[in-house]
């Protein structure tokens, strides 16, 4: 058989067998379910609510493609604007929303590992004060999110059915995996429906 043949049969079966295994991982997440109330505290849940689907992967992967479109009818100066003075502008609301993803993250990541100490709370405007979020253009913020999230889909992607349900402690608060999935996507509806509602 020709190289080139061999080539194309070797990818070929790769293919089919990564998207048996994803489908797999489909399968397996779907038995997983929706957060219980005890898995996060009650604020949390304004964020998980906000995700109606059982299956958060799919949230959080269909979410990139429709950001990102949606950024793009943002511009470079209707993303400072704010609508009231004592709000966040565009690039500080999104700045936000990019470090938030970040510390869910790394709180599923810890959880998921079985690390049993307990994370510190998140200040969000002590965060959004340090960032300088209106200094950076919005092009390099949208850039952000979609690294972020790439990052986030191939965490959440590879986690075993187990880790799903692992849990610990932050902000003094109790999270299980899933949760911190939930709130990974919902707090992103959140912020982009007060997006539209307020400054579009």
């Amino acid at each position: 058989m020709e190289q080139s043949a061999v080539l194309s049969e070797f990818s070929s079966s790769r293919h089919s067998s990564c998207i048996a295994a994803l489908k797999s991982k489909r399968d397996n997440l779907a038995m997983i379910g929706r957060p219980e109330t005890s898995e996060a505290g009650q604020y949390y849940f304004t964020y998980i609510n906000q995700v109606n689907a059982d299956d958060p992967l799919r949230v959080i992967e269909n979410q990139l493609n429709e950001a990102l479109s949606f950024f793009g009818g943002i511009s470079e100066e209707k993303s400072l604007y704010r609508y009231a003075t004592d709000k966040w502008s565009i690039r500080q609301m999104w700045g936000h929303v990019n470090d938030t993803e970040r510390v869910f993250l790394m709180r599923a990541l810890w959880f998921a590992r079985k690390f049993d100490t307990a994370l510190p709370s998140f200040d969000q405007d002590i965060a959004v004060a340090a960032a300088g979020s209106d200094g950076i253009p919005w092009a390099r913020h949208v850039e952000e999110f979609r690294e972020i999230r790439l990052a986030s889909i191939s965490f959440f992607r590879n986690l075993s059915e187990e880790a799903w349900s692992r849990k610990g402690v932050a902000s003094g608060n109790p999270f299980t995996v899933r949760a911190c999935a939930y709130i990974v996507a919902g707090h992103v509806a959140h912020h982009a429906a007060v997006l539209r509602e307020k400054y579009l």
